[in-house]
């Protein structure tokens, strides 16, 4: 085998053990799980629903979110657009985070309160989300 093949080989060797060690190993390692995790949410919404998306927070969404364990942190919109809503809620683990979101789909006051704020029309058209803990440095700790 000639050198640039033998270093391609090796370097193709290399990538796949780390790609299999990767999927092995947890994003969040056991100690984080049971750390609080953050949940960072960016809802965008269809043209001239955000008023009613901050109706239907204000007036129902953050007591459910409470009423299933999820803490409300903090809420903002950015300053450069009109169709935004950013906020962050805590969980005590990822798994709480799991039950929370379960319960609060399946929540009856949740699902009264989402049907009767799209009469107008669906609200949101894109969600991301990102789960995140504390580094040991954060002020937060």
């Amino acid at each position: 085998m000639n050198r640039e093949r033998t270093i391609t080989v090796s370097a193709i060797a290399v990538a796949i053990v780390a790609l299999g060690l990767a999927i092995q190993k947890p994003a969040v390692s056991e100690e984080k799980q049971d750390a609080v995790v953050y949940e960072l949410r960016t809802y965008t919404t269809n043209e001239g629903r955000l008023p009613a998306l901050h109706k239907r927070f204000r007036e129902h969404t953050m007591k459910i979110f409470e009423k299933h364990g999820m803490k409300n942190v903090a809420y903002w919109v950015p300053t450069e657009t009109k169709d935004t809503l950013i906020y962050v809620i805590a969980h005590d683990s990822l798994k709480a985070a799991e039950a929370s979101w379960a319960g609060f789909r399946d929540d009856p006051e949740w699902k009264a309160a989402y049907q009767a704020s799209i009469v107008d029309g669906k609200i949101v058209k894109k969600v991301d989300k990102q789960f995140l803990t504390a580094t040991d440095y954060s002020p937060m700790k």
